[in-house]
Order: structure tokens, then sequence, then C-alpha cells
């Protein structure tokens, strides 16, 4: 590594295993290495680190991680991935996917190989990939990362940038991981199969900050995870990788609790269903659109829409109306961008005919790529302001 990787895995060292210490670490500007800060006050209450939440539906909150927690996870995930092995850490620290990788390194004791940016540039990825030393090796990426790779690695693109490699060694290197979880936003199906088809070993994780990042692979928990749904199908995460809490107690008492006898639980904010053992995410507990007296699932009808040919990616949410209460509204990006009819009405068709007339979106945004934060989920914010009415 280099010396401000190894000052930061450094760091995240001492949080795990000193009592009096805890960091935080913070988001970097382009062109700027990660940086942390201590956070005594953390300690106090028995963390080693403090992860915000994406924002991605409002104010971040401070996540509360345990060493416990964070080692937990590190050893569940190699026991469900087959052993430890090194990693490629292309994403920020200051989000729970960046950090777990520094702490499963820790826990294998091998040396992770940083790639912060220009993660989707062929050349760079290749490099970074390149001094990998271990056999076995692992990268976490979101979705829209592994998409972009997987574009450039096609056979009719060529390399651009400075060192060019040809697709063909593109993909060799991404058949080369032992896995690449995908992770921070749902995968959909078309990638998922693209990438079994083209030899790429993915696993789709699920999990969140409160969770020290994924702790449900393929559907599965990992080894010691619990998986619930109450009466209202919201999915509840109990196990030793489960955070203590948020700096906020009332917060804290809101989502999580700790059932005499067993560990601590996590209320997300997603329903799903389980079944044998499996679970899926069918939306969230928010995304219910009350339009005319329907309810509607802005998950299930973003799905539609993801589906459709012309479109690479969708967000659907309610919008407040006078005449619906809430009305439908979808932000889509097209392959070929278009404002002519016929593609609307294609849409149209397609959520008409799989969810009825209710939920078919009154009002589109037509974009050519969703903006999205700095790890990977869609900027909800940014698209709720979108998608609002002008005046």
């Amino acid at each position: 590594m280099n010396g401000w990787a190894d000052r930061l895995l450094h760091a995240v060292d001492e949080a795990l295993n000193d009592d009096s210490q805890a960091l935080e670490l913070l988001p970097s500007q382009p062109g700027q290495h990660p940086s942390w800060m201590p956070r005594r006050d953390a300690a106090a209450h028995g963390a080693a680190a403090v992860v915000r939440t994406s924002g991605s539906t409002g104010t971040p909150k401070e996540t509360l991680l345990p060493a416990d927690a964070l080692r937990a996870s590190a050893a569940m995930t190699a026991q469900a991935l087959g052993g430890h092995g090194q990693w490629l850490l292309t994403l920020q620290p200051s989000y729970v996917a960046g950090l777990a990788v520094l702490t499963r390194s820790l826990v294998a004791g091998t040396a992770p190989v940083p790639l912060l940016e220009r993660t989707t540039d062929p050349s760079a990825f290749i490099s970074a990939a390149g001094r990998l030393t271990a056999e076995r090796r692992f990268v976490s990426l979101v979705p829209t990362q592994l998409q972009r790779l997987i574009e450039e690695a096609g056979p009719q693109r060529r390399m651009t940038s400075q060192h060019e490699h040809s697709p063909e060694e593109l993909l060799e290197v991404l058949r080369s991981f032992s896995a690449v979880l995908l992770g921070g936003a749902p995968t959909s199906p078309e990638l998922f199969e693209r990438a079994q088809d083209l030899g790429i070993s993915v696993v789709r994780t699920y999990g969140m900050a409160e969770t020290c990042g994924g702790c449900v692979y393929d559907g599965t928990p990992l080894p010691g995870v619990t998986m619930e749904t109450d009466d209202q199908g919201r999915v509840l995460l109990s196990g030793p990788q489960v955070a203590l809490g948020y700096t906020d107690p009332d917060l804290t008492a809101e989502k999580f609790d700790s059932p005499t006898p067993g560990p601590r639980r996590f209320r997300t904010d997603d329903i799903g269903a389980i079944r044998q053992n499996t679970l899926s995410i069918t939306g969230r507990v928010d995304d219910v659109i009350n339009t005319g007296g329907v309810k509607v699932s802005a998950a299930q009808v973003q799905q539609v829409l993801q589906r459709q040919p012309q479109v690479t990616d969708a967000f659907v949410a309610g919008v407040a109306d006078p005449e619906w209460g809430q009305k439908v509204c979808a932000a889509v990006a097209l392959s070929h961008v278009s404002r002519t009819h016929p593609s609307i009405a294609s849409l149209n068709d397609a959520v008409r005919e799989e969810l009825g007339a209710a939920a078919v979106p009154k009002h589109y945004e037509l974009v050519s790529t969703l903006p999205q934060l700095p790890n990977g989920k869609p900027d909800r914010q940014t698209l709720m302001t979108l998608l609002q009415p002008e005046g």
C-alpha cells in the first residue's frame, strides 16, 4: 500500500484494539485522500467507529459500531465466502462498505489495494487488480460500477485510457475475483444474469451501516444472523454484527432493541418476505403511494420500468397533488433519451398491464443518468426535487 493507506489501516486497527479510541472516517473530495478524526465521545459509549448513513432519505444518522460487531461481520463474511483473502478497495472508507473492507483485511492479515478514483476506468481497474498478490481476491462494488465495467469489457469497446488494455483483459480480471460483492443498491436481474453469463462470480449483498454492511448474501443470512419480519412485513435483523445504535438516544430506542435472551436487533425500513430462510425485499415502509385512494408500491412500479428494454434506470416516488392526494411520478434514464410519445406510451402500457391503471406514472422526467450519492445509491433528495411540479 501507499503512505496514506497504511496510516488509515493503522488507525482502524488501533480503534478495533483500544477501548479508549474510536474514529470517524470522513468523506474525501476528488483528488484528496480519505481522512479521519478521533471520536472519544463514541469510544465512551463502547464504539470503535462512527459511520454516517448515506442520507438518501433525510438527515444522515451517526451509527455507533463496536469492535466486536465489526470483527463478527468480517468473520461471517469469510465463512460465507469460503475463507479470507485480499481486497480491492473501491468504495470510500467513510461508508460502511469501505470500512468493512478495511476490517476484513485486518482480520485476514492482508493488505487491501486502494482504488478510490477512476474505479470504472478499465486501465486503472486492471492496474489496481494486478497489485493483488493473494490467491483469493475480492472486491465490493455498487451495481453501477459493475455495469460500467461490463460495458467497457464488451466486444465492441476499445480502451482509450493512457495505458490501453483490451476488453478481453478487463473481463479476465473481473473473472479472476473469487467473489464480486454487489451492494448499496438493488442489483437488476439483467445485470446479475449478464455477469453470470460472463463468468463473473457475483454475490448480491443486503445490509446497511447499522449491520456493519452486508449480512444477507443472495437472500441467505450470514452465519449467526437472524432474519424476521413483523406484522407489517418490516425486516428485522439481529446478530453480533448489529450496531450499538445511534448517537441520538431517542432514535436508538426507536430502531434498536435487545430481546432477552438474544443479540441486538435492528428494525430496518425495508419491507420483505422470508420463505425457506431466503429473504426478498419488496419495498420500503415509506414507498407506498396513496393515489386517489389506491395504494401503489413505488418499488414495484420502478421494477417494471427497469425491466423495459429502452430503460437503463428508474426512480419512482409519490408527489403531493391537490386532485389525487399523491400522484405517481418517475424519473427515467433511457438508453436513447427521447421525449417522443411512443416511448412514454410503451412504459405506461407495461405498468398498466402488470400493476393496473392507478400505478401508471402521471409525470415523467427523462434524463440521461440518475443523480447518485458518492456511494452509488440514488440521490433521493435531488430526485424528489426534480419530480416536484414547477412553481
